[in-house]
């Protein structure tokens, strides 16, 4: 999909002025945090799971060319075959490529990020292909033309109403005047579609939540079967995965499984988790007769040995986005691309550039609990500070906002001046506020005022504060 990060502020004004997504989010903290944090009381080990999780990554990511040739030579030894693909032009290019060797006029797929990234589906459309999502959420947002909105829960921005709308749109060959109020109806609906085309498709493109080095097999999880079916039914088989899903071994790979699900959506294990390797083989009832694992990179080398490099631990389990308070008011699809909330804010400018992403690394409020939920311990804050390091140092953003950096950081750097200036800026601001305790507008402050009022400074500064309790000098 194309971007529209670039627009991240005209997009985040369509999205609070969107009633139904705003209706939506308000129910989103009562779900998946709550679920969350009840998994993690069931389960004393949590933390030391996290500890472990991050250890099998980090040790993975040092020897990131190894676990990924061996994991290709398991591979091709079980009978199937790796792409490798420096961006997403050549994968693309090398998915049409297998579906044209195989005849292939419909295409199943399983949810997968990498899909998304590399919009695999507008290219298989282009070719003459049929694409079908077949998980629940991304058959919605296919049906209405619209990218994900969560990595975990694509279609969460929707209401039951929407959802009704768009399956009596587009399954016309249905009564129209059906019944559609509830949840189970419709999902019954889509099952029923589906079905169809599970037994028709001659390719199945699923992503892969992990890679595992020691036998060449993927690993799916799923609440649905859709990445069963997906993967079994069709001739051909297609994994698209960005290389760093590998991990060692089985055993790194089921302590792994042990935080994902909890921290996405407070489940022990999701229902479907499905270790798959290499195509059919003689004596199988099932399976694919090919089957093509499709590496990308993208950028993703480029991190690696960088300051950004813990991000590629990064599970997809949407902890991040489920805790933060940004994502929780505009939603996904004001981040203008594949991912959002603070993982999207690190992984999108370090993918397509940080100058065309000026916006997200300051869309965080750094309260840091996107670091606290994390399972795989990975430092979004720090990360979100160094790309503003970055966009301050090449002159990306506003000219207003670098000339108050630098007047903050020239009083930052002198303590005795900047204590100066916060008793002389409160102690104004206090007096001239203190008839209404607020401010309606104040120069300087527009960005803030012109959604809400300014609350006036009361007393002493925090510094003046701290000295008095015995916290440090003034």
């Amino acid at each position: 999909m194309d971007s529209t990060a670039h627009a991240f502020k005209n997009n985040v004004r369509t999205a609070l002025d969107d009633g139904k997504l705003q209706t939506a989010l308000k129910l989103f903290p009562e779900g998946f945090p709550v679920k969350r944090r009840l998994a993690m009381d069931r389960l004393p080990e949590f933390d030391a799971l996290r500890d472990a999780a991050r250890d099998i990554k980090n040790h993975t990511l040092a020897h990131l060319d190894h676990y990924l040739e061996r994991f290709e030579s398991k591979v091709i030894d079980s009978g199937g075959q790796v792409h490798w693909c420096p961006d997403a032009e050549s994968a693309r290019q090398t998915v049409l490529a297998i579906c044209r060797d195989a005849g292939a006029k419909t295409v199943t797929k399983g949810k997968s990020m990498i899909g998304e990234e590399i919009a695999i589906n507008e290219s298989l459309e282009k070719a003459g292909l049929r694409p079908v999502e077949t998980d629940l959420g991304e058959y919605i947002i296919q049906l209405r033309h619209e990218p994900p909105s969560h990595i975990i829960a694509p279609a969460i921005h929707l209401s039951k109403d929407q959802v009704a709308e768009a399956f009596r749109k587009q399954h016309t060959h249905l009564p129209a005047d059906r019944p559609l109020e509830e949840p189970a109806v419709l999902l019954d609906e889509a099952r029923a579609v589906l079905r169809r085309e599970f037994l028709a498709a001659d390719v199945g493109i699923t992503g892969a939540n992990m890679l595992v080095a020691e036998t060449g097999s993927m690993v799916l999880v799923t609440n649905e079967g859709n990445g069963d079916l997906t993967q079994t039914l069709p001739r051909v088989q297609i994994v698209i995965a960005s290389i760093e899903k590998v991990v060692p071994t089985l055993e790194d790979a089921t302590t792994i499984l042990r935080v994902l699900a909890r921290s996405a959506t407070g489940q022990e294990m999701s229902v479907y988790t499905t270790f798959t390797t290499g195509p059919k083989r003689p004596e199988d009832l099932d399976g694919p007769e090919a089957y093509h694992v499709v590496l990308l990179d993208n950028g993703r080398t480029k991190m690696l040995g960088s300051e950004f490099q813990d991000m590629l631990r990064c599970i997809r389990c949407g902890a991040c986005i489920n805790h933060c308070p940004v994502y929780g008011a505009i939603g996904g699809h004001a981040y203008g691309w594949v991912y959002s909330g603070p993982m999207g804010a690190v992984l999108i400018p370090n993918l397509i550039g940080v100058e065309a992403t000026a916006d997200l690394p300051n869309a965080s409020t750094l309260c840091g609990r996107c670091e606290d939920v994390c399972p795989m311990r990975i430092p979004l804050p720090r990360m979100l500070r160094q790309l503003r390091a970055h966009q301050f140092s090449r002159n990306i953003g506003p000219s207003s906002q670098r000339y108050g950096l630098r007047a903050w950081a020239f009083l930052a750097r002198r303590p005795a001046l900047y204590r100066l200036a916060m008793r002389l800026g409160v102690g104004t601001l206090g007096a001239w506020g203190r008839r209404r305790g607020r401010f309606r507008s104040l120069p300087l402050a527009g960005g803030w005022t012109r959604s809400r009022d300014l609350a006036a400074p009361a007393g002493q500064t925090f510094q003046q504060q701290w000295s008095a309790r015995g916290g440090a000098r003034s």
